[in-house]
């Protein structure tokens, strides 16, 4: 079983990487793109995977940050997640790791309820974002944040590091652990 690390590889000075992890895959390729689209300083780089674990002989970068993608109207979508997640190295998800959630707009449809994610996000000790992808200005506002967040997690940004960027999202975020 191969587990995915971040220190494996050296950083690149001027790229950064980020990896959408979902079983969408319409979905995902249109978040990548709208990130491509984005003003980036660095070298922009997205990968997209179905599930983890990676196939080892490819020749890939640093992965920066990981985006597990759930969408609510998909029960298999979260076993995905959660499957996956045996294979991220524990320190991935020191400010590395971010749950982005799709399909909350039509709770009608949805098959996984919202408090289930909220506390596998706050079970990883990672930033959850709701986003409904299907809708064009919210999936560039989504793909403009990601793109920033991954800047920091490559180390681009002066001053806030990965962690900096995990306890500014926890502060900002709904109810403690503890209340759910």
């Amino acid at each position: 079983m191969s587990v995915l690390r971040p220190l494996d590889k050296l950083p690149d000075l001027n790229g950064a990487t980020i990896l959408l992890v979902g079983r969408e895959d319409a979905l995902l390729q249109r978040l990548a793109e709208s990130m491509l689209k984005d003003h980036c300083a660095s070298e922009l780089r997205v990968h997209l995977a179905n599930s983890l674990p990676l196939p080892s002989n490819v020749n890939r970068p640093r992965i920066d940050l990981i985006v597990f993608v759930i969408n609510l109207h998909s029960k298999h979508s979260l076993r995905n997640v959660e499957e996956c997640l045996n294979h991220v190295d524990s320190s991935f998800f020191l400010g590395k790791v971010c749950f982005l959630v799709t399909g909350a707009g039509q709770e009608s449809h949805c098959t996984i309820h919202r408090n289930t994610v909220i506390k596998l996000a706050h079970t990883y000790r990672s930033p959850l974002l709701f986003c409904d992808l299907e809708v064009e200005s919210f999936r560039a506002a989504a793909a403009q944040r990601l793109v920033r967040m991954l800047q920091i997690c490559a180390g681009h940004v002066p001053g806030v590091s990965a962690l900096n960027l995990l306890s500014l999202l926890r502060s900002s975020s709904g109810p403690a652990p503890k209340e759910l």
